[in-house]
């Protein structure tokens, strides 16, 4: 049987980023694959040490559209644990609003995404139509769809008042019910089930070798998530749970990513019931005294971890990001050997692809 080599990316319908694959086929057999990376690299960590801590917050949140929001909570918490600030409690509280929203933005525009390399064009629609809704709730509280520019090192600085809570509420009760109709139709969906079950398989073992975090960790039976392990925020306020389970494959991760979001909007609709009085941030000086510091939270795709070491300037002497995605892309050469070619957009888009936070 001839072997073939089949090219993916860097511009690709399948991609919503630039990444290249190398796919060697033998008939409709994939051998092997190579990946390359590097297609959107821009140096953030280095221009960070350019600008002040505040200006990089702003550049912070352009390392990952739909991750903004826990890029510059995490790195402000790194900051204001070196300024050894209290954030007031209401900003506190706003900050893992728009944090739980962004993860059900996350893993609605993902599942939108899956089901379009799938075929299932009526699941994108409704999966993308429900995004909407988070959207629209983003925009109405922050100025921004994607990018908002919400956190400020010492709280935040926009503020919640009584029409952002009602339409909290509304969009909230209607956001649960159709994710749970989403829910209840891929359960029912023989397509999608025969398309995603044993499809991209990661053991508990492989999640361990790569150092895996989040929901594709999860859905191979890790049960780790930083907001109930290491709480950050106030999550220690919160009452959650963290979806688990022990297939590994692109089904187990589409189920598991939607239990997590109707996780989300449970912990939105507590933020909002029990959101407390008082100032959104505190006044926070320019200089940071030396020193050094790690903050970690759990991000829509898994756990983000910044350094920041302070030389007691206005800039930082050193900043360093692990995002979940890096760890992720390269499990995806063995979850691609030995299937059929049909099967390749099914494992890239499973796993929830973040080009932009891999290459930063």
């Amino acid at each position: 049987m001839s072997k073939i080599t089949v090219p993916i990316g860097p511009q690709h319908p399948l991609l919503k980023e630039p990444l290249s694959f190398l796919v060697s086929l033998e008939g409709e057999k994939v051998t092997g694959s190579v990946l390359r990376l590097g297609y959107v690299h821009r140096g953030i960590e280095k221009l960070a040490e350019q600008r002040t801590y505040i200006q990089n917050i702003y550049l912070i949140e352009r390392i990952c559209g739909i991750c903004s929001h826990i890029h510059s909570t995490t790195y402000c918490q790194s900051v204001e644990a070196l300024l050894k600030l209290e954030v007031p409690k209401r900003g506190l509280y706003i900050r893992m609003l728009l944090c739980e929203l962004e993860r059900i933005h996350s893993h609605l525009l993902w599942l939108g995404v899956l089901a379009k390399n799938i075929g299932l064009n009526t699941l994108f629609m409704y999966a993308w139509r429900d995004r909407e809704i988070v959207l629209n709730i983003m925009e109405e509280i922050s100025g921004g769809r994607v990018s908002h520019s919400v956190n400020v090192i010492g709280g935040v600085q926009v503020n919640l008042n009584e029409s952002h809570l009602s339409l909290l509420q509304q969009n909230l009760q209607e956001l649960n019910k159709r994710v749970k109709e989403i829910l209840r139709s891929i359960e029912n969906d023989r397509s999608f089930q025969a398309r995603t079950q044993k499809i991209g398989y990661l053991s508990l073992e492989d999640i361990k070798r790569y150092c895996v975090v989040g929901p594709v960790a999860r859905a191979s039976g890790l049960d780790i998530d930083i907001r109930r392990d290491a709480p950050y925020a106030a999550y220690d306020e919160l009452n959650f749970e963290v979806p688990v389970m022990t297939e590994g494959d692109v089904w187990a991760r589409s189920i598991l990513r939607i239990h997590e979001t109707l996780q989300a909007i449970r912990l939105c609709v507590q933020i909002i019931n029990n959101l407390p009085d008082g100032p959104v941030s505190i006044t926070a000086p320019r200089r940071v005294p030396a020193g050094e510091v790690a903050s970690r939270a759990e991000a829509p795709r898994g756990e983000v971890f910044y350094y920041v070491r302070s030389d007691g300037s206005q800039n930082p002497a050193r900043l360093k990001i692990r995002t979940p995605t890096l760890t992720t892309l390269i499990t995806l050469p063995g979850q691609l050997k030995n299937m059929q070619l049909a099967d390749v957009s099914t494992i890239i888009a499973g796993v929830d692809l973040c080009i932009a936070c891999g290459d930063r």
